[in-house]
């Protein structure tokens, strides 16, 4: 599970600490790969403490300056080992408990990806009416430019099938939080179906960095994503020529790794 972080609070280490029980509450082999993306709010001294103190299943990989949630994502998933990987927030928003529900459809399914969802008819979530509203219009222009079967694209809870990161994550280009949506889109268009929604429970307040200043970029991510699949059909290319830093190019260990 990759963690990716920006100045996430003071309860981010008892957030790692209730992942990691989640994880083996799950009755899972797991690791925690979490990546700083340029905090500066204490949050990597805190987590180097927690390491000291005795954690085999944390990993942790400092980014130097901001670049976005999903630059941080590519990163920790790009150095994951497991059969099955996936990202959680680090805010907490989320309980970490819900991983359970993920792991039980992998178990059952096998699927490609397994993703939360704040509109699965199971959830019980609060948030702000014009949050609300916000992510029912975004959900809603996501349908109709990709025409996923996929109820909610950002709910920060995944996980994805190894075989399929592989291919997908080589061709990502988003830095911020369109990376979910494009990561399912192009899957998608790799011929990748098996897409699980999980129902998620939220009760507490969102503290999520999304705000309403954040919806134009959002938009204007979502219409890169559009152009790039329909226009210049950059992720049909079988060979994609990336310009990245090289531990942004290391998801061919992924291939490499024995299942």
């Amino acid at each position: 599970m990759v963690v990716p972080y920006y100045n996430p609070g003071p309860r981010f280490t008892a957030n790692m600490e209730d992942l990691a029980a989640a994880l083996r509450q799950a009755g899972v082999t797991f690791e925690v790969i979490a990546v700083s993306d340029g905090s500066t709010d204490g949050s990597v001294t805190a987590l180097e403490m927690l390491e000291s103190d005795g954690t085999p299943w944390l990993r942790r990989f400092d980014l130097a300056t901001n670049h976005g949630k999903g630059e941080a994502l590519r990163v920790g998933l790009s150095q994951g080992h497991g059969r099955y990987l996936g990202f959680i927030d680090g805010d907490g928003d989320i309980p970490a408990i819900q991983v359970k529900n993920l792991v039980e459809l992998v178990r059952t399914y096998a699927p490609d990806v397994v993703l939360g969802s704040k509109r699965h008819p199971l959830s019980d979530v609060y948030y702000p009416p014009t949050r609300r509203i916000c992510s029912w219009g975004y959900q809603q222009l996501v349908r109709l430019l990709f025409h996923l079967n996929v109820r909610d694209t950002q709910t920060g809870l995944k996980l994805v099938n190894r075989e399929v990161l592989a291919r997908v994550l080589p061709r990502t280009l988003e830095k911020h939080f369109a990376f979910d949506l494009e990561m399912l889109v192009v899957a998608r268009r790799l011929g990748y179906k098996r897409f699980f929604e999980a129902p998620v429970q939220i009760q507490e307040r969102f503290s999520s960095t999304i705000r309403l200043k954040s919806v134009w970029p959002m938009l204007i991510d979502t219409f890169a994503i559009f152009y790039r699949l329909r226009i210049l059909r950059y992720y049909d290319q079988v060979h994609i020529q990336s310009q990245r830093e090289p531990s942004q190019n290391s998801l061919s260990r992924l291939s490499e790794v024995s299942l």
